[in-house]
């Protein structure tokens, strides 16, 4: 192993295109001036309703810091009693209680939250396993029901994973490249326990956290859960070919901090960063998992015998960033996990992980063969998996037992990951793979309408060779948007191409959006690239010349039509 030094590593491969390891410096910093407001509708025949809140607090680390300054809770009815305490992960625990409700609770939350993210050289020598814990740090060794930590597959793939490493730092990577390639994201998993994805490969942020986790401790590393907020602002890297926009949903979100002799406890997002977080995070609870990292946003209530339904909620969160700086660039290199995946600036002793050659595309079909071909067997494929009708502000529960007669709804990770798409200033774009000849008869796009009017359409292209739209192939029908039904959530929106039933030869191409009018519409999304490279998703500006802007996300759609046998 070499002593070498990085620079935030992107660490990207796809299935088309080679490895691609951003190194990357520079940093964030913004004073967020937040606010979540949550209505509670008391259920019917509510004796006693009660609200936990966990106050967020000032957090330091080598890259990431956050100081929360003006906390506030107000309420629309004063409440009939109210606690504080600290637990014993030493969060900071509200408990506010009504007895017989009947009129909707208002309960707001503001803070100012001075967050910075700084990415400059870091180093750290912990060896491998680490020594000289403390009894609060061997505490996050804990085997759990959500961290099976002691699970002998998980010990067993911890062990492989970090066969001859040295130090922490190895070890962690190690395992984190592991966890990224391994998973793709899911809003709606089964279950949020390590196993469950250990097993499918799916999971949301609890899985990434709990199974990233769990790896960890197997071998001695302490992880802890955080749960907290992301917001929506996105921001831009440079990569010096372009633009790469970072973009979270506005929501509650749950990632790991890992224990390090010589640099304390350092923020980890599973799903994407190491050794940091975006200061697009917002910190507020700790645990072991998220069975116990469970105070913040719990409603607990007991009703009288004969009722069983449950509260109406709403949480609506809002954030303005002030001051807001963002530098970040970007030198490719060539190595590291198969998805995207950052690194601060780390100087340490490590394996380079080297990846796998790409497989090639399927061999093109001449236009000639291509209208000869018979299409008799009907073929769909995309970004299928999104949660279709789903109404994300008031989706909560399900309510379950609590003990001593209580019923509770804790708080979920549900988040409306989708991108306004018809702005009057950006065209966005995404690529889809073709393995075999294909006639086309609809696109399907994920979309919600919130008004607006006017028309929409999508254009094929080709791809240009450089990940990027290049030949225009077709435009689908026009779709008014007052024909577009209302839906509270996300559904599929169909684009006819079924009069020219365009066909199609192997290879890579894109589906852009196109509109007139002033229609509002969002087009959902998926965090990482389940289905298709990480360059294809693009977007560009009226000033631009070509799609050089990528996104970090993959849209959901569908292709579907006939092919071959």
């Amino acid at each position: 192993m070499k002593k070498i030094v990085l620079l935030l590593c992107l660490l990207v491969v796809v299935p088309y295109t080679l490895a691609e390891n951003y190194l990357i410096n520079g940093g964030q910093e913004s004073q967020i001036n937040y606010q979540m407001v949550q209505k509670i509708a008391p259920a019917s025949g509510t004796k006693k309703l009660t609200l936990t809140f966990v106050e967020p607090v000032t957090f330091t680390s080598p890259t990431y810091n956050q100081r929360i300054t003006n906390f506030n809770l107000d309420f629309s009815l004063p409440p009939n009693d109210r606690k504080e305490s600290l637990d014993k992960r030493g969060n900071k625990v509200i408990k506010l209680e009504w007895k017989n409700p009947v009129n909707t609770i208002t309960t707001t939350i503001s803070i100012i939250a001075q967050n910075t993210t700084k990415l400059q050289s870091l180093q750290t020598g912990a060896p491998f396993p680490p020594a000289n814990l403390s009894a609060a740090d061997k505490a996050y060794l804990t085997s759990t029901e959500q961290v099976p930590s002691d699970d002998p597959r998980i010990a067993a793939k911890a062990r492989e994973l970090t066969a001859g490493s040295k130090t922490e730092f190895d070890a962690v990577q190690k395992i984190l490249t592991w966890v990224v390639d391994h998973l793709n994201y899911v809003l709606l998993p089964q279950s949020y326990n390590a196993m469950y994805s250990f097993e499918t490969g799916k999971g949301n942020c609890q899985n990434y956290s709990h199974l990233a986790a769990a790896l960890m401790r197997a071998v001695g590393i302490p992880a802890r859960i955080v749960n907290g907020v992301t917001l929506k602002q996105p921001y831009d890297i440079n990569t010096g070919s372009g633009t790469m926009t970072m973009r979270m949903a506005q929501g509650r979100h749950s990632w790991i901090e890992v224990f390090f002799p010589d640099l304390g406890w350092v923020p980890f997002d599973p799903q994407q960063t190491a050794l940091y977080v975006s200061n697009r995070f917002i910190r507020v609870e700790i645990g072991l998992d998220n069975n116990e990292t469970a105070n913040d946003g719990l409603v607990r209530w007991t009703q009288d015998r004969g009722y069983d339904d449950q509260p109406g909620f709403e949480e609506v969160i809002d954030a303005a960033l002030g001051g807001d700086r963002v530098t970040l660039n970007a030198q490719k290199q060539t190595y590291g996990p198969q998805k995207l995946m950052f690194y601060p600036p780390v100087e340490a002793s490590f394996a380079k992980i080297t990846t796998p050659p790409p497989p090639k595309l399927p061999e093109p079909v001449s236009d000639q063969k291509l209208k000869t071909l018979q299409y008799p067997k009907a073929y769909m494929f995309g970004n299928l998996e999104y949660p279709e009708n789903l109404d994300f502000m008031t989706t909560r529960g399900p309510a379950q037992q609590a003990g001593n007669g209580d019923m509770e709804m804790r708080k979920n990770f549900l988040v409306e990951t989708a991108e306004y798409v018809t702005t009057q200033g950006n065209q966005y774009a995404q690529t889809f793979i073709l393995k075999k000849p294909m006639q086309v008869h609809k696109v399907g796009l994920a979309l919600h309408k919130f008004g607006g009017d006017g028309q929409l359409w999508v254009e094929i292209y080709k791809d240009n060779g450089k990940g990027q739209p290049g030949d225009y192939i077709i435009t689908s029908e026009y779709l008014p948007i007052g024909s577009m039904k209302y839906s509270a959530g996300y559904t599929w929106i169909d684009f006819d191409f079924s009069k020219e039933k365009p066909a199609l030869s192997p290879g890579r191409y894109w589906i852009a959006l196109g509109f007139t009018g002033s229609p509002i519409i969002n087009w959902f999304f998926t965090y990482g690239k389940p289905v298709g490279p990480d360059d294809g998703t693009r977007y560009k500006t009226m000033f631009d010349d070509t799609w050089s802007r990528s996104l970090s996300f993959e849209f959901n759609y569908r292709v579907a039509g006939f092919t071959t046998n």
